[in-house]
């Protein structure tokens, strides 16, 4: 990511001192054959019945002809030979790609794809048991999966109302990496509300080469007066700002129906795409941007922010040889805000990042971790509505970043060398996106009530 991209911070010095939660080690799950799972007629599990749709639900939106993962696991002759390894991803939880801390913080998400532990006993006890097909009968019917050209948000919205399209730009077949950075029109004629935005590279090529998008909106502000709290927010971002991030494993930004961005008059979209050689050239690459508005008239109370909140400002990184390391920043929230997802960003040597927060009476809260992290996967972990933090003006967040560049790091290319804060892969980062909602005063009090109450009456 670019460092033009780096938001200013409100550190509370006398925070350092304070001690933050270490990450937990990764999450196993019972080894060997002593089943953790209690089957109703004491059989083993079978392919064709309980198997199947777990790689169904849970895999095959990947793992499959045409998709981004390395084989398909479609039927039982696709998956019997990588039976052994899938029990082992999935008793580490490093597969399906969600590498939240499932001890701590919240657990509540809109997306959540991971497996449950009687899906990870199932999975174990059927390759324990010499992976039997079982009766074919008991198979379920295949899948039917949408067209990879399509957007993934048509289904619930439609084809966009507005698309995009970055400048072509031809990937040779070898060399470094590369950043292109084009300046591309809207055309957008008149202001409009965003509820939904998905970036989506060409296929199949243009997944190959593509490590991720940013995508800037670029406007003229002049006179819009609908920015929650507008006068508390002294010293923070609240123009247009990045409108996207893209990286593998991630669909798109859907916004709670009270709150969504803004696209002008005027608009522009600056375009950072990262492109990396595979060995062919890739002539001509256009990736696309499609934008979903509310109705017409529509206009939600508060207005969203996609920021980068940068663990690493102000000491770039550091990371000696053979070695662990830490690194910390505090940012105080100016204004009441709900966040929306937690997206940690790391590179090779990342191992695990944390955020939680204090708040005005000193109370502190551990609102997410993901404590074993895998830097080919940059996963947008979405809050479900009801466990969103609501959090008060005066609000300091805490971002913990971890960092293992030791031989103990199986994704690191050289714990000889000394790492430091870059764009390129084997350099490392460590940011969050977080998409923030400013709220005003009397509208965060109701949403706390009302959440308060809700949780009361459940109770």
């Amino acid at each position: 990511m670019t460092t033009t991209l780096r938001m200013a911070r409100g550190v509370c010095l006398m925070l350092l001192a304070l001690p933050i939660t270490a990450p937990l080690a990764a999450q196993t799950t019972r080894e060997g054959s002593g089943s953790a799972y209690s089957h109703s007629d004491g059989a083993a599990p079978t392919f064709a019945k309980q198997i199947a749709p777990i790689l169904q639900a849970k895999c095959q939106v990947c793992h499959r002809p045409g998709s981004i993962a390395p084989m398909s696991l479609q039927t039982y002759d696709e998956v019997k030979p990588w039976a052994k390894l899938i029990k082992q991803r999935v008793q580490a939880r490093t597969m399906p790609p969600w590498h939240i801390d499932k001890t701590v913080g919240i657990q509540d998400f809109k997306n959540d794809r991971s497996l449950t532990d009687a899906e990870i006993a199932l999975i174990a006890d059927w390759v324990d048991a010499g992976i039997p097909l079982g009766d074919p009968k008991d198979m379920p019917a295949p899948m039917e999966w949408p067209d990879p050209k399509t957007w993934q948000f048509s289904k619930q919205f439609g084809e966009p109302d507005l698309i995009v399209k970055s400048k072509p730009y031809t990937v040779m077949s070898s060399g470094q990496d590369k950043w292109w950075r084009p300046l591309v029109e809207t055309g957008v004629t008149e202001p409009r509300w965003v509820r939904a935005i998905e970036v989506k590279p060409s296929v199949p090529n243009g997944r190959r080469v593509v490590h991720h998008v940013l995508t800037t909106l670029e406007q003229p502000e002049e006179g819009v007066t609908n920015l929650a709290s507008t006068a508390e927010h002294s010293g923070m971002p609240m123009g247009p700002g990045l409108f996207m991030e893209w990286a593998v494993g991630k669909t798109g930004e859907l916004f709670p129906e009270d709150a969504g961005k803004l696209i002008l008059p005027g608009s522009r979209i600056r375009w950072e795409v990262h492109y990396y050689a595979i060995g062919q050239e890739i002539k001509d690459d256009v990736v696309e941007l499609g934008v979903w508005y509310y109705p017409k008239g529509y206009e939600p109370k508060n207005r969203t922010i996609l920021r980068m909140f940068n663990v690493a400002e102000g000491s770039e990184l550091d990371i000696p040889p053979n070695a662990e390391s830490m690194t910390q920043n505090f940012y105080v929230l100016q204004a009441p805000a709900r966040l929306e997802n937690f997206q940690p960003h790391m590179h090779m040597r990342g191992k695990a990042l944390s955020l939680e927060a204090i708040y005005p009476d000193g109370r502190k809260e551990q609102l997410s971790l993901v404590s074993n992290f895998q830097w080919r996967w940059h996963v947008n972990y979405i809050y479900a509505e009801k466990s969103a933090p609501l959090l008060p003006k005066g609000t300091t967040l805490v971002f913990t970043a971890w960092h293992d560049n030791t031989s103990k790091n199986p994704n690191n290319p050289d714990p000889t060398q000394w790492v430091g804060w870059g764009d390129r892969t084997i350099d490392e980062m460590a940011h969050v996106w977080v998409d923030v909602t400013y709220l005003e005063q009397d509208d965060f009090d109701k949403q706390l009530a009302a959440r308060k109450a809700k949780k009361t009456t459940s109770n």
